[in-house]
């Protein structure tokens, strides 16, 4: 039996573990942690699974984005991991489709990931080259993926992707970060 929970200040040190054995320890020097640097992820988006023993076995982040010189608000997914020991069990579709479940409820309208576009196709993600969006290098294009959860989400939207400033920002801009 799993529990999916919010990930809780005391989850932090084992969901870091989790990630640096599900993608090594070098995984900080990539781009998307560079958009994440200094930005808190999403609470209610940031998930874990627990298993019968209390242990993590999975966990999924959400972090925010802006798009385009516009600064379009858009979700980071990532990263998503499941212990190797439960690899094969559906934890990591379990933890995409309940927190993408979660952030149309609370009325995000655009994700983007860096991944593998045949794993996430089944979940609604297509590359984002058509999209005309753009990733800090080095990533490759082929690998940078975006899932509108409002139909029109991208009409619009095009740019680089970048670091999410902070609250000032939101206020200047006059809207909330999932309609903007």
């Amino acid at each position: 039996m799993f529990r999916i929970l919010c990930e809780s200040p005391r989850d932090w040190d084992e969901v870091e573990a989790l990630l640096d054995l599900a993608f090594a320890p070098g995984r900080t020097a990539l781009s998307s942690y560079r958009l994440r640097d200094g930005v808190p992820p999403i609470a209610e988006l940031s998930l874990v699974v627990r298993d019968d023993y209390d242990a993590v076995a999975g966990a999924i982040r959400y972090w925010p984005v802006r798009v385009g010189e516009a600064g379009h608000a858009a979700l980071l997914l990532g990263p998503v991991a499941v212990h190797p020991t439960r690899q094969g069990e559906g934890l990591g579709a379990l933890l995409i489709t309940e927190s993408l479940d979660r952030a149309n409820k609370l009325g995000w309208h655009r994700i983007i990931l860096v991944g593998d576009e045949p794993y996430y196709r089944r979940f609604g993600f297509t590359r984002a080259a058509a999209l005309k969006l753009d990733y800090p290098p080095p990533t490759n294009p082929d690998r940078l993926l975006a899932r509108a959860l409002v139909p029109g989400a991208f009409d619009g939207v095009s740019g680089m992707v970048r670091r999410w400033t902070d609250e000032a920002d939101d206020q200047a801009s006059g809207s909330s970060p999932a309609s903007s």
